[in-house]
Parts: C-alpha cells; sequence; structure tokens
C-alpha cells in the first residue's frame, strides 16, 4: 500500500500519534477533506478541458489559404555538361624577384 512496507506505515503511523495525540482524528479528516476537494478540482478541469476540445474538434475544419501558395516556385536551371573534356592549365613560370 503506497509503496510503503508495513513496517514504514507503523512508524509513520507512530510519528503522527507523537505529533498530533488527541487531534489525529479531527486532522485526518481534515486531509481527507483536502484530497477530496483537489480531486473535485481536477475532475473540473478535465472536464472543461475535455468540453473544450470536443466543441473545436465538432465544427469543421478550417483550412488555411495563403496567396504564396498560389505561386510556382522557380527551378534550379538545367545542368548542361561540357562539351569536352576540360584541359590542364599550361604551366606557370616562376617568378623571379628583380630587387
Amino acid at each position: 500500500m503506497f509503496g510503503m512496507s508495513p513496517m514504514e506505515l507503523m512508524v509513520v503511523g507512530v510519528i503522527a500519534v507523537l505529533l498530533f495525540g488527541d487531534r489525529l482524528p479531527e486532522v485526518g479528516r481534515s486531509v481527507g477533506k483536502s484530497l477530496m476537494e483537489f480531486k473535485k478540482g481536477l475532475r473540473d478541469i478535465q472536464n472543461e478541458v475535455s468540453s473544450a476540445t470536443s466543441m473545436t474538434s465538432s465544427s469543421q475544419p478550417t483550412t488555411y489559404r495563403n496567396s504564396i501558395d498560389d505561386y510556382e516556385e522557380p527551378t534550379a536551371p538545367k545542368f548542361e555538361p561540357p562539351a569536352r573534356e576540360p584541359q590542364p592549365a599550361p604551366p606557370r613560370e616562376p617568378e623571379s624577384d628583380k630587387t
């Protein structure tokens, strides 16, 4: 229960009795009421979200149209291979220093 062993639950119970003593039943009721109120709030939020999503999904889907989409996209120029093999460049003569 709660991912705790019976020994751990006993230790928590003893600590609770030492801290709260005679008020332990009152504290337990208070914690229980708080937990129920929290769960009720979560359920209300879930209902609100589910009703909002079902309202938008039941309506007709909206389509977005942009005027940019009406234009044709430019295509890249067609690659044309060279007519003949490239020739190596002639070797360059080294420049001499004239200082």
